[in-house]
């Protein structure tokens, strides 16, 4: 079975800095996307980040352009998300994604095919 295990999440002050983790385990991947959305409250689920397989394409959303950076590290099936100057209103469960060819990099959470169980983000004021 195909597992993404998240890590990272946590209670933190505005204008702190978070980094979270998510591997993927279960089978091997030759080509693949990762990435990130989250999930406020009574929100609905939004798109963060997206990385490619090699790192050498990267997308953001708006509101998190300048504060987070999505990486990752392929020979492990691996993507990171540092987010840096953190604001209340990023307060969310974080889930990590995984998608294949030919939908690498894509915002919209129908494409992707495996999801992680999601990490809480609380940042306080």
């Amino acid at each position: 079975q195909v597992q993404l295990v998240e890590s990272g999440g946590g209670l933190v002050q505005a204008g702190g800095s978070l980094r979270l983790s998510c591997a993927a385990s279960g089978r091997t991947f030759t080509n693949y996307g990762m990435a990130w959305f989250r999930q406020a409250p009574g929100k609905e689920r939004e798109f963060v980040a997206a990385i490619n397989r090699s790192g050498g394409s990267a997308r953001y959303a708006d509101s998190v352009k300048g504060r987070f950076t999505i990486s990752g590290d392929n020979a492990k099936i691996t993507t990171y998300l540092q987010m840096n100057s953190l604001k209340p209103e990023d307060t969310a469960v974080y889930y990590c994604a995984l998608v294949g060819p030919p939908w690498i990099l894509a915002t919209t959470e129908n494409k992707y095919d495996y999801w992680g169980q999601g990490t809480p983000v609380t940042v306080s004021s």
